[in-house]
Order: structure tokens, then sequence, then C-alpha cells
């Protein structure tokens, strides 16, 4: 025969798909309502170990850098609106704890190589202080995308909630038990101060002031306007929604275009690296010969700095405002 089959390996075969389908079925079995309600907005998940909204309102508050009526808590107020937005939920000072503690090996892991402790507190120092920047604004960045992209499926529940005679705090509700984080919580803890006393129109100003996406003044903006004066809100939603579709659509189709400019910025940050790296590892003498001379730490913290400026300046000829 051209192809003779083993039936030992047949066997082995079929008993490896029955355990893979084994395994699917308990995953499917057990735990896919579980992922379901991880897509849950983290208000509703908080509401059903505590009901009270007031309390879930206080703590949502306290977790994103507020007081427990909504003020700024940090003095800093530039440092408190990149907390707000960055949709930081596990508590300032939990993040701040983390932080620290990388900072802290950092310093135990310099001081263990180098044996140098103005090295080692100089990189610790660093650390603490660019780390939690750099975090908090990937996580704004990261958010504002999402918050983007859920926003016209918001606006068009809004929509279909108010031709369907609903005035507009029940729209915004229903958006918040229907949407994921991040609109989902940021609508239900509009739709909680207009329970407890706000008006719509600063409920909707605290919205962009917590969120601060491009997208959001003109729903604000369009909200006030007929609260105050009236008019066909559904159709003026209905055209936000629109236009905010066509913008997402052209940012990716410019993302798209500007992909091989950002290919190139990484590819030229990562060729250095990467030859040092093999350097050090075929020829580690190339460089211990040197690496006790001033001028060599000079050298590469200058390379260091003009590659970083050059990355900097590819990323603002790839970057566009749309």
């Amino acid at each position: 025969m051209p192809f003779d089959l083993d039936p030992v390996y047949l066997i082995y075969a079929l008993a490896a798909a029955s355990a893979v389908l084994f395994v699917e079925a308990i995953y499917l079995t057990f735990f896919s309502a579980a992922s379901y309600r991880t897509k849950i907005n983290r208000r509703l998940r908080l509401m059903e170990d505590q009901p009270d909204r007031e309390s879930v309102l206080v703590q949502i508050r306290r977790e994103r850098g507020l007081t427990s009526g909504g003020l700024y808590r940090l003095p800093v107020q530039s440092l408190n609106k990149l907390v707000l937005q960055s949709g930081l939920s596990m508590g300032l000072p939990k993040f701040l704890l983390v932080n620290a503690a990388i900072a802290a090996a950092i310093f135990a892991g310099v001081m263990w190589y180098r044996a140098d402790l103005f090295e080692a507190a100089l990189a610790a120092g660093g650390t603490g202080l660019l780390l939690p920047l750099i975090t908090l604004k990937f996580k704004r960045s990261r958010r504002h995308g999402k918050f983007g992209a859920q926003f016209p499926d918001a606006l068009d529940l809004i929509v279909r909630s108010l031709r369907a005679g609903h005035p507009v705090p029940v729209a915004v509700s229903m958006v918040s038990r229907e949407m994921p984080d991040p609109v989902g919580s940021e609508f239900g803890i509009v739709s909680d101060e207009v329970t407890y006393g706000a008006d719509l129109e600063t409920a909707m100003r605290n919205l962009y002031f917590r969120v601060g996406q491009e997208d959001l003044p003109l729903f604000v903006t369009a909200v006030a306007i007929q609260t105050s004066t009236g008019g066909k809100l559904s159709e003026i939603l209905e055209n936000l929604s629109g236009v905010i579709r066509l913008r997402f659509k052209m940012r990716r189709k410019v993302r798209a275009l500007a992909a091989e400019g950002r290919f190139s910025a990484i590819l030229l940050s990562c060729v250095p690296l990467a030859l040092f790296a093999v350097l050090w590892v075929l020829a580690p003498e190339f460089y211990t010969s040197v690496w006790h001379v001033d001028f060599t730490r000079y050298g590469l913290g200058t390379a260091a700095a003009w590659m970083l400026a050059g990355n900097y300046v590819m990323y603002r000829m790839v970057s566009f405002k749309i």
C-alpha cells in the first residue's frame, strides 16, 4: 500500500481529539456564562454585590481619583485629570504602590549589577516618575479609542429609545445597562448623578470631563441645546452618529496608509538593539574591553537620546488628527 497507517498512531490521534473536545465541552458548559458576564460593565458588576447605587457611585469616583462629591482629590489638576481620564479601576493608592514596587525592584537590580548607589537611585527615580505617567497616558489613549468605537452604537441606542417615547435620562440609563465599558459605566454615572439631583446638562459636562474624548462635545452641546430650547434630538443624534462613524473610518484608513512609516520607525529602533545583543553573545570582549571607560557610557547615552529624538520625529510624521 502507498500509505500504510499504523493503528496505534490512529488511536493516539483519536484520543487527543477526544481530549480536546472534552475540554471544550467543559468550557462551554461551565465557563461560557462567566465569560459573558465579564463583558458587563464595571458599574453593573459592582451593583451585583451592593445594590445601593449611591455607594457604587461613590466607589467609582474614589477609584478614579475623585472625592465622594465628584471633585478633584489631587492638588495637581493636570495629574488628577490624567488619572480620571485613564479609567483607572484599581485605585490610585494601589497603582502607586505597584509602581513603587517596580521602582524598588529596578533599584535592587541595578545595585546588584553595577554596585553603584547613584546609578541605582537614578534608575529607580526615573522609573518611579516616568512609569506611572507613561502607563496612565497609554491607558487614556486606549480608553479614548474604545470609547470612540462604542460611542456611535450608544448614540443609536439613545435614538431608538427617544423614538420609542422615552425621555433622555431613561435613554441614557438604557445605554448604561446594555453597553460594555467604558461607555456603559460612564453613562451609568451620568444616570446616577441625574437620579441624585444633578441636572442633565451638568451630568453631561461631567461626562466630558471624566472621559475627554474628542467626539463628546458635540453630543453634550446637542443635549444641552435640546434641554434649554427643545428640538428633535433623535435626528440630531442620528446625524452625529453617522458623522462619527465616517471619522472613525477615515482614521482607520489614515492609520493603514501610515503603517509603512510606523514599521520603519520600529525596525530602525530594533536594529541597533538587536546588533548590540548579537555582538554581546558572539563577542563579549567587544564591549567589555571598553565598558569601564566613561566615554563609552556617554556615547551610548548620546546615541540612545538621538534615537529617541528620531523616533519622536517619525511618530509625529505618521500621526494625524482627524
